[in-house]
């Protein structure tokens, strides 16, 4: 199978996640096993078995920008960089609906979240750490579990 294919199975396989973290995140099975669980680990198998396969005596490394530029020169690390993102940021999304859930904070405040958190990670999360701060006044992220 060739990169290419393997980064369209892993893109659409996070597909569900989101759509049941936009449209069902009160089904007992969405933000508590679904999408921080069962994709993601799927995503982690693929994530190890790209590296386990393709980083032996790859170039680059992680010790500088120019490193990690030669790094993701191959498409197959470049597709495990990839492989990262989706799980970390599906994982972030599950985590993002399950806080606003135990704090009371509206779902329709947290779908604006969701969309930026699966195209640009951490942009989404601040902006779920703002919409938080807002909404119960406070500044502290005490609960993470």
């Amino acid at each position: 199978m060739s990169a290419e294919t393997l980064f369209s199975l892993a893109s659409a396989a996070v597909t569900p996640g989101w759509l049941l973290l936009v449209f069902a995140p009160r089904w007992r099975w969405t933000a508590r096993l679904v999408a921080p669980v069962l994709i993601p680990a799927m995503l982690a198998v693929l994530y190890v078995t790209l590296l386990i396969v393709h980083m032996p005596g790859a170039q680059g490394g992680f010790g500088s920008l120019a490193e990690v530029q030669r790094l993701f020169a191959s498409p197959w690390l470049l597709l495990a960089g990839w492989v990262h993102y989706l799980a970390f940021d599906l994982f972030i999304g599950s985590w993002q609906v399950r806080d606003a859930q135990r704090h009371g904070i509206r779902h329709l405040l947290v779908v604006p979240c969701l969309v930026p958190t699966f195209l640009f990670g951490p942009a989404g999360l601040l902006l779920y750490f703002a919409i938080r701060t807002a909404s119960k006044r406070r500044v502290a992220v005490d609960e993470l579990t």
